[in-house]
């Protein structure tokens, strides 16, 4: 599914329907206070700061602050199955070993009707927002996008479809 529709807030003119102006940028929703690991980070160290901080996730960042993957509570739940089953200690683990690296981010450039169509695209809870360099600049979560929907009732949304008449 990939709908946007045009939208029209409440008192725009009509000439304004359309422009992606109009939709609130990700830059609006995102949090921009990330807590973040490295590589290197013991895996329990990660797993205790995302309890402690209750979050889900985590961008995983290198020495030149550039992002290289994500660790996720499901990525985490893999320790327990590698020491249990592979027979392997927790305490020598790093986040290198759990962190999914195949990363889908959106652009600093993006509105919250983009990015509510990748959440439906994708299975993810979150994404990595970066700039036109490629630099972490920020996460948005589904929850954020939940915010974005609460603002944007106050708007009018308007049928496209123009008749003709003969």
């Amino acid at each position: 599914m990939n709908f946007k529709p045009k939208l029209v807030r409440k008192g725009d003119s009509e000439s304004k329907v359309g422009t992606s102006s109009n939709y609130e940028p990700v830059t609006k929703y995102m949090t921009t206070d990330l807590i973040t690991f490295t590589p290197e980070t013991d895996i329990m160290k990660a797993i205790d700061s995302m309890i402690e901080h209750q979050i889900s996730g985590a961008p995983v960042l290198n020495e030149k602050k550039e992002l290289v993957g994500m660790i996720s509570e499901k990525d985490c739940i893999t320790v327990i199955i590698d020491s249990v089953y592979h027979n392997q200690p927790i305490s020598t683990s790093k986040v290198s070993k759990y962190m999914t690296t195949n990363l889908k981010t959106v652009s600093v450039e993006a509105d919250v009707v983009d990015v509510a169509n990748e959440f439906l695209k994708k299975n993810y809870k979150r994404f990595p927002v970066t700039d036109d360099k490629g630099r972490l600049v920020g996460q948005v979560s589904r929850r954020d996008i939940l915010r974005a929907v609460k603002a944007m009732d106050v708007t009018t949304w308007q049928n496209e479809v123009k008749v003709s008449r003969s």
